[in-house]
């Protein structure tokens, strides 16, 4: 069976045991049953893994001996930081998933004028802490010890206004360029724009050509929010990432 990978939200370092957190004491004891003895490997943010053995185990808390510290860099040389506006159902979860999957570094959900989406702030604060809890277990399952920053709530005009260095991207089907012709990506990484599903408005797109952003092209068919993402986070990788 393959080791269970397993976050834990303090810091490890220099720590000879430990108890999980409640979220992870479910998953281990309930869900996958485990026993006294068997092996899980635990990661807390940094760039280490921790291979640790049960010691204790019940349905309410979890003791772990930690067996070592071992150095383990998953990341790519390419920073992204994905400014995706909010999609409708489970879509904008998808989207999350699979770029952290993919290698994003951070995710800021966005508001724009055709965002299907309402929500009070109550509800959006849930939804941040229910995104982030995805962003991890898409950690645990693929292998990252980074866990990227869901950023809170923002106005599409205020996210492209913050000052970077790093290079804009906006997705345009009219674009003249693709991302293959793209040269001169920042150590700092790309700051990457994905609209809502009914697309930007004409008003947006023009404040994001005022804020410096570069329209690029993925081929010549109009794709879904959520599929735009993950092409475009591919795409990034492949030319100028670890794919």
């Amino acid at each position: 069976m393959r080791i269970p990978r397993i976050y834990h939200p303090q810091p490890l370092n220099n720590a000879a045991a430990c108890e999980l957190s409640e979220d992870a004491v479910n998953h281990v004891a309930r869900v996958l049953r485990m026993n006294v003895g068997q092996q899980l490997e635990l990661f807390d943010g940094s760039n280490c893994v921790y291979p640790a053995t049960i010691e204790e185990i019940s349905k309410k808390q979890v003791k772990v001996r930690l067996d070592a510290a071992i150095e383990d860099d998953r990341e790519s040389n390419l920073i992204l930081h994905l400014g995706q506006v909010i999609s409708r159902g489970d879509r904008m979860e998808f989207t999350i998933q699979k770029s952290v999957e993919l290698g994003v570094n951070v995710i800021t959900p966005l508001w724009s004028e055709r965002c299907g989406v309402k929500l009070d702030s109550e509800r959006m604060e849930k939804k941040i802490q229910q995104w982030q809890k995805i962003a991890i277990a898409a950690c645990e399952q693929s292998g990252r010890n980074r866990i990227p920053q869901i950023r809170p709530l923002m106005k599409l005009s205020d996210w492209c206004a913050e000052e970077t260095a790093m290079l804009k991207l906006n997705l345009h089907p009219r674009a003249a360029i693709g991302i293959r012709q793209l040269s001169n990506i920042p150590p700092q990484g790309v700051r990457l724009l994905i609209g809502s599903e009914g697309g930007l408005s004409a008003q947006e797109i023009a404040m994001t050509e005022q804020q410096q952003f570069q329209s690029v092209l993925l081929g010549k068919r109009v794709l879904r929010t959520e599929t735009a993402a993950l092409a475009a986070i591919t795409a990034l990788q492949v030319c100028f990432g670890d794919l």
